[in-house]
């Protein structure tokens, strides 16, 4: 009698064990046995790199009513779509970003522009301007046109920037000297300057974290630290270039970051200000203004080039670049609460709602959508280094006078470094020693 021998499966291992429950699988991993597997994997890698490209649309709307440039933009704490606007005309505009429209419009707040805007406690706006007032608004939503402020505090000088502190009613305003101001008083309570300063200060920013400490930047080139219980300046750093704008980090409290006038953004850890701790290249005109992703893992900035770039935390070059035909100059940019969108501000009078991640889904995402562009994301994080996806991944179409002032100042820089080699090899061995890029960015420090 022959024995035959039956291969007998058990069907509970192939069947649900609950009604409802996902039919279990068996999968052979040994390698051997999928030959094509990194072929296939590598094919998906670069669709899901072409896609997003394909589907890369950053621009949401614009949010208009400005008859001039936009100076200065301002998001409001805890709320997700409350944003301020102040221009040149005079006026300051209170938007509401999801539905876009006006929740307040006061026309003719300052003489002359608006260079200040921040959210105080309880619903109200502090403004500055170049007529050397602060004013204090009812930001609550209203029918009918502000007329009049709630406080008015006048200064002696035109003032360039104001920021209020986290948590007491304090705010502080740059002008030729940085001073700190009581909600409940009309004049300056205290006046905060270096004993040898002399400089116009540009911006000046409350510490997220520790509350008391204060950055300001100045036209000397200076970057600043106040602390408001000794009432003094405690350190200052001297750069080559001029900084136009000053970011801290929400999750580092001792990151700050500078938005230069040579083109690049630097960020510094204030515990040791000899050298930033990474320099970001890849604007070709000056850098206007910067502001970080409430996640600290990313920033804004806008330049004088008409371009928007989103950076990565650490990453120093490769950013994303947005820019439009009728976008002028961009002198102000920040992230909203949810750090979804940015907005930015131009010469052109409107305020731009961009896409942080511009091939991002707006709308319902289910939860089989949400999977397949998670799976997509860890496929070109995988594959980044392969070249042709690392390609698609890297390239941006820039604007024609973009692109040609990247390659002049390419130029330029690479005869700079031709020209400093040559001096090194005509001068005596061990004398001229190459500095390195970050050790020539701040020129003295004084304490």
């Amino acid at each position: 009698m022959v024995k035959i021998s039956v291969l007998q499966h058990d069907p509970s291992v192939h069947l649900p064990a609950r009604p409802g429950d996902p039919t279990p699988t068996t999968r052979n991993l040994d390698p051997l046995m999928h030959p094509f597997a990194r072929a296939r994997e590598r094919n998906r890698a670069l669709n899901a790199a072409k896609m997003d490209r394909l589907f890369a649309k950053p621009f949401v709307g614009a949010l208009e009513g400005h008859i001039d440039a936009i100076e200065v933009l301002s998001k409001k704490p805890g709320s997700l779509s409350t944003v301020a606007s102040g221009s040149w005309d005079g006026g300051v505009i209170l938007h509401n970003v999801s539905e876009r429209k006006h929740i307040r419009r006061i026309q003719g707040a300052h003489k002359g522009k608006v260079s200040g805007l921040c959210f105080a406690q309880d619903d109200r706006l502090l403004s500055c301007g170049v007529d050397s007032n602060i004013k204090l608004w009812d930001a609550t939503p209203q029918d009918g046109p502000i007329q009049r402020p709630l406080s008015v505090y006048p200064g002696k000088s035109p003032f360039n920037s104001i920021d209020h502190h986290r948590s007491d009613p304090l705010f502080a305003t740059a002008s030729n000297i940085v001073q700190i101001w009581d909600e409940t008083k009309s004049a300056a309570i205290s006046d905060l300057t270096f004993p040898t300063s002399t400089e116009t200060i540009t911006s000046v920013r409350f510490n997220m974290s520790e509350t008391s400490v204060l950055g300001s930047i100045g036209s000397d080139r200076t970057f600043t630290l106040y602390d408001i219980r000794t009432g003094k300046a405690e350190r200052r750093v001297i750069m080559q270039m001029r900084s136009n704008a000053l970011a801290w980090s929400p999750t580092f409290p001792t990151t700050v970051l500078l938005a230069s006038e040579d083109h690049n953004l630097y960020t510094f850890d204030v515990r040791q200000l000899n050298t930033p701790t990474k320099i970001y290249k890849a604007h070709v005109a000056a850098v206007m203004s910067c502001d970080w992703s409430p996640t600290g893992l990313e920033f804004v900035s806008g330049g004088w080039d008409r371009t928007v770039r989103i950076w990565k935390e650490g990453q120093g070059t490769g950013p994303e670049v947005y820019h439009t035909k009728r976008m002028q100059r961009v002198s102000s940019s920040i992230f909203t609460a949810d750090a979804r969108f940015v907005l930015s501000g131009s010469d052109d009078g409107n305020v731009r709602i961009w896409k942080a991640k511009a091939s991002e889904k707006l709308g319902i995402i289910t939860a089989r959508e949400r999977a397949a562009i998670e799976y997509r994301e860890s496929l070109k994080d995988r594959w980044k280094h392969d070249n042709e996806v690392g390609k698609i991944q890297r390239k941006r179409h820039l604007p024609k006078p973009v692109y040609q002032a990247a390659k002049l100042k390419r130029t330029m820089l690479d005869s700079r470094a031709v020209k400093e080699e040559r001096r090194r090899k005509h001068t005596r061995a061990g004398e001229s020693k190459p500095a390195a890029e970050r050790k020539k960015v701040v020129i003295a420090e004084q304490t």
